[in-house]
């Protein structure tokens, strides 16, 4: 099985311990992980800001970047629907225009073999039980395009609930947008940190001492707006947890 890592920008500039996480977390399960230099961003803020052409080049520079691999795993929800759903539109867009030779054929290399994490453990590797240890209060934020896009459905709820010591606590109206939304916090910051402080009063109201999603720039948004409230909620990805034993603890 031949599994690359793609770890996004978000992730390599910001959080790096997210990616080093996956890796941990595969390699216990005996999945050896590669990671192609070559990869960049996915071409997500250009595209969903109207910039179609200059996103091209990344989808072809992502086919290069992983096309030895089998399997391209991310821990992120965006990202991964970014290559599943946009990728294959881009390629169409533009074999109807007579454009772009190939970008057709490198979007429908791309698309299938991509996983967001807990898709690829559940569904590929076939595992809910990691063997993780995290004795701490959680309570999970689905997000929009893990929600939406990738339809994730109960994945991550099924892969905390074999967590050791972890218990999982409800959080209300859990499907509602955090506010992050990419370029929609720098275009509507207002309505951004209004939609924040909806999730993170919903998240308060858990009780819980940790936050978790499938992707680190919801988890930004929301561990900003929980730091100018003064609140010790901790934003941790769920990739974090799920690499998180008692011979290595979070942290």
């Amino acid at each position: 099985m031949r599994v690359a890592l793609f770890v996004t920008c978000v992730n390599d500039t910001l959080y790096p311990r997210t990616g080093q996480a996956v890796v941990r977390l595969l390699e216990r399960l005996g999945v050896t992980v590669g990671f192609p230099p070559e990869q960049s961003c996915c071409g997500q803020p250009q595209y969903n800001t109207g910039y179609r052409h200059e996103t091209e080049p990344l989808v072809r520079r992502f086919d290069a970047a992983f096309g030895p691999y089998e399997y391209v795993v991310t821990p992120s929800g965006s990202c991964a629907a970014m290559v599943r759903d946009a990728y294959p539109r881009i390629g169409a867009r533009a074999a109807a225009e007579g454009r772009g030779p190939g970008l057709a054929e490198a979007a429908g290399r791309a698309a299938p073999k991509t996983y967001e994490l807990t898709e690829f453990l559940v569904d590929v590797l076939g595992v809910t039980d990691v063997g993780a240890y995290f004795p701490h209060t959680v309570t999970y934020h689905p997000t929009c395009h893990g929600l939406r896009a990738l339809g994730l459905g109960d994945r991550p709820r099924r892969l905390l609930a074999r967590v050791e010591g972890l218990e999982l606590r409800e959080l209300a109206d859990a499907e509602e947008c955090c506010g992050f939304g990419g370029t929609f916090a720098v275009k509507n910051p207002a309505v951004s940190a209004a939609m924040g402080a909806d999730k993170t009063r919903a998240i308060r109201a858990t009780g819980a001492g940790t936050v978790c999603a499938v992707d680190s720039s919801c988890l930004m948004h929301i561990g900003g707006t929980l730091a100018r409230q003064g609140a010790s909620v901790r934003p941790v990805h769920l990739a974090e947890i799920l690499a998180s034993t008692k011979e290595e603890p979070f942290g």
